[in-house]
């Protein structure tokens, strides 16, 4: 491909996290389990809720909506990142690098509204309790998953064909361990600051419309916790939500130091170790969070291994 007379790239290079050998087989053996936990973990919460009558609740729905969310956007860089830790060369092609930019985009985004949704439920059990199952019905949980997978989808789509359509003709390195949106248009030989610009106005819109829904719905539960008269009905109430705002807290905590700063504060270095944290860590803590601090998950999950046990021995 040309471009005037310079010659358009095909393919990236990754720099990785580095190029010692003792540290690959550190951070290999790491990563390695660490994604193998977050398949185990999320698939089994969805299998979990699947199996378990009791957890088909609107809750659970979501919930299982973000464990599927999770294993998509962890198999999205994980595998390719896994098999280019030993490789000396870490490539990548054109359309490889717009295609993980296209579905890790789509399910980081969709996590963030799924959380929202996940709040308003919340905020509908604790605030309306005697309007829940008349007002959370099979339909609206529906279009409450729905809505996040389709603005995913529109924000990804948006930014990754604006950035592709953009001509790179060298250098091809791309100082990450994935293709991440704002290292690929450090490498654009194209002015990019409106590809900058509509990253941090719909980036900071989208986190900010998710937010404020959570915020908002939080508001109302912790207003309406605080008149609940009993300790124990205020520690019931607000042990449905610690899990849920825990996992709120650390993805929004890193998106928003990634992609709502300022152009003038990016430091990719930076960047790249807090991007460890979520595209690796965030997806297995999540159904750590969900199962370990929820007594209606450790239940299931006792019943169903009780219920296995008892097969097994027949």
């Amino acid at each position: 491909m040309d471009y005037g007379n310079q010659t358009l790239v095909t393919e990236f290079f990754f720099v990785g996290l580095t190029n010692q050998f003792q540290h690959q087989v550190v951070l290999f053996v790491i990563f390695l389990l660490v994604y193998l936990v977050t398949l185990l973990g999320n698939v089994g919460m969805i299998t979990l809720i699947w199996l378990d009558p009791r957890l088909h609740t609107p809750m659970y729905f979501f919930l299982s909506h973000l464990s599927f969310v999770d294993v998509c956007s962890s198999s999205a860089i994980g595998p390719k990142m896994l098999t280019d830790i030993f490789v000396e060369k870490k490539v990548i092609s054109f359309f490889g690098c717009a295609a993980q930019i296209c579905f890790f985009g789509q399910f980081v985004v969709t996590e963030c509204f799924l959380l929202a949704s996940m709040a308003y439920d919340r905020y509908m059990a604790i605030c309306k309790p005697l309007l829940y199952t008349l007002i959370m019905s099979q339909r609206v949980c529906v279009q409450l998953v729905v809505g996040p997978y389709a603005m995913g989808l529109m924000s990804t789509m948006t930014h990754t064909t604006l950035a592709f359509n953009l001509p790179y003709c060298g250098p091809q390195i791309i100082n990450h361990f994935f293709c991440d949106l704002l290292p690929v248009l450090s490498l654009a030989c194209a002015d990019t600051q409106v590809n900058q610009f509509l990253l941090f106005i719909l980036a900071g819109a989208l986190g900010v419309l998710s937010g404020v829904i959570i915020l908002v719905s939080y508001t109302y539960i912790v207003i309406t916790i605080l008149r609940i008269r009993s300790a124990a009905g205020r520690h019931k109430a607000f042990s449905t939500c610690s899990s849920h705002l825990t996992a709120v807290s650390i993805l929004y905590g890193t998106l928003f130091f990634i992609y709502v700063r300022p152009s003038s504060s990016f430091s990719l270095d930076i960047n790249k170790v807090v991007s460890v944290f979520y595209t690796s860590v965030t997806p297995m803590l999540n159904p750590l969070i969900y199962s370990l601090r929820n007594r209606e998950v450790k239940d299931s999950f006792r019943r169903t291994f009780e219920k296995k046990q008892f097969l097994v021995s027949r």
